[in-house]
């Protein structure tokens, strides 16, 4: 079985602005099915797709299970079978020898920026970057699939 075990933080904006990136990828992913025990999204980027299936979050860990499906038949799914949506671009950075998944949302999640980490146990210790801010990992609304339906630019 495949284990996701992530770390979700805040960035501050200013700083983050300043960091010298790479290119970034532009994500468009949309949700099957989505409740608090189970996930099953297709992503499309560039020319690969993927169709992910996670489990629930216990702790910071869940399993995840994610295939790689061909491009036009993940255009396609996102089209006619997705009934939620989100859009953002994508930047890895590497920090103390860690990478760092920066997502910048688009869309009705603009102006929200989320750095992840992918930990081998959830004990690892690692170093944060100066642009980390507060850990997010407990809160759900902070999630891709909670995003897709309750856009931050409805947050209060």
């Amino acid at each position: 079985m495949g284990i996701e075990i992530e770390k979700k933080f805040l960035i501050d904006h200013e700083k983050w602005q300043q960091v010298i990136k790479p290119p970034g990828k532009v994500y468009k992913q949309g949700y099957l099915l989505s409740d608090e025990k189970r996930t099953v999204r297709v992503r499309v980027a560039d020319d690969v797709a993927y169709i992910t299936l996670k489990g629930s979050t216990t702790g910071i860990s869940r399993s995840e299970f994610e295939y790689t499906i061909p491009v036009n038949e993940g255009k396609e799914i996102l089209k006619d079978m997705a009934t939620s949506f989100i859009e953002k671009t994508r930047y890895n950075i590497n920090h103390a020898g860690n990478v760092w998944e920066v997502d910048v949302f688009e869309g009705d999640n603009e102006g929200l920026i989320i750095a992840e980490i992918e930990l081998k146990h959830e004990n690892q210790e690692f170093e944060k970057p100066e642009w980390v801010k507060n850990e997010v990992s407990d809160d759900r609304r902070y999630t891709n699939a909670y995003l897709s339906v309750n856009p931050f630019k409805n947050w209060a």
